[in-house]
């Protein structure tokens, strides 16, 4: 798949952005570009890496020239810079929508200028019926790249998108906060323990890409199939491993949260299929055969929430924390 590729990777210093390189690196990939405005984290990733195939260029998805010279020659690009916060994305959301949604058109127009092969955009659950300002450009993000599909022409750019929840551990997720409060004594801030999210590892975040990258057409949603967890057992499981119980302090709901998160809503289940590893929406204006004769129409009837799959247990979270090495503990 990436045999002699040159690869564009936005927001390449990111959480996800460095395991993906890291990942793609292991491959007889020709280039990889990595593209991002934060140029302590390029030195630093530069500098780990040491890969002469790797290229770090400065530049803000905003910025729609320096974005298309970025993408001279490229063969993928992988869509990852975001604002990704929703608490800054709530309170800036001006910011918000320069990145997320004027720079996401920056990249379809870009790609298709520059005939880019395939073109990824990871998205968010955020995104589904979005309830906040985050998840509201993210929502905008993925229609702008399906769309993009109906409005390329004779070009033969393919542009999707894979949609999940906040990876386990990763910068800003709630793991490392927990973590922190626990070690320095602190009582674990949580709005609710029964609140849910969708569990999804670094890991099975990056095999998602390859899947969708491998199979992708043009006007797909990768979805993966998950399970999912109560903030308070994740906390009793962090409390174990850390050996540090410290209590819990109930605060109010943030603006925007939501009590469950969805990575499917009932309306978009009718245009949903699904293989042993992901669900695929697929919108009805680019639904071939070539496509749904290698999927199976969905099962699922209802909406695809955090409340309604399968829990982990506070073990079965202390054995994916170990195992993914989400933790330093020795």
């Amino acid at each position: 798949m990436f045999s002699g590729k040159k690869i564009l990777i936005t927001g390449g210093t990111g959480s996800l952005g460095q395991a993906l390189t890291k990942k793609i690196l292991k491959t007889d990939v020709d280039t990889i570009r990595i593209y991002s405005r934060n140029e302590l984290k390029q030195i630093n990733m530069e500098s780990e890496l040491k890969d002469s195939r790797l290229r770090f260029l400065i530049g803000d998805i905003r910025d729609k020239e320096r974005l298309r010279r970025a993408m001279e020659d490229i063969d993928i690009v992988i869509h990852a810079a975001a604002l990704k916060h929703i608490n800054v994305a709530e309170y800036n959301p001006f910011e918000a929508v320069k990145t997320n949604v004027y720079g996401a058109q920056n990249i379809v127009e870009c790609c298709l200028d520059s005939e880019i092969e395939s073109v990824l955009a990871v998205s968010t659950d955020k995104a589904v019926s979005p309830f906040n300002t985050y998840g509201a450009t993210k929502f905008l993000m993925e229609r702008l790249f399906i769309s993009a599909n109906f409005y390329k022409g004779n070009r033969q750019t393919n542009f999707f998108c894979v949609r999940y929840g906040n990876v386990l551990g990763s910068s800003g997720s709630v793991i490392p906060k927990f973590a922190e409060q626990i070690l320095t004594g602190k009582k674990v801030t949580i709005t609710d323990p029964t609140m849910t999210r969708f569990n999804i590892t670094m890991n099975q975040a990056l095999d998602l890409i390859m899947r969708a990258l491998e199979h992708g057409q043009g006007g797909e949603t990768f979805i993966p199939k998950l399970k999912a967890y109560q903030l308070g057992t994740l906390r009793d499981a962090l409390v174990e491993l850390l050996g540090n119980d410290t209590g819990i302090e109930r605060i109010p709901v943030r603006p925007g949260e939501k009590f469950h998160e969805s990575l499917i809503s009932k309306d978009e289940m009718r245009n949903v299929f699904e293989n042993d590893y992901d669900y695929v929406l697929i919108d009805n204006q680019v639904q071939n055969s070539n496509i749904t004769r290698t999927l199976l129409h969905t099962s699922r009837q209802d909406e695809y929430i955090s409340n309604k799959v399968p829990q982990l247990t506070k073990d079965e979270l202390k054995e994916i924390i170990l195992k993914e090495k989400i933790l330093s503990i020795h």
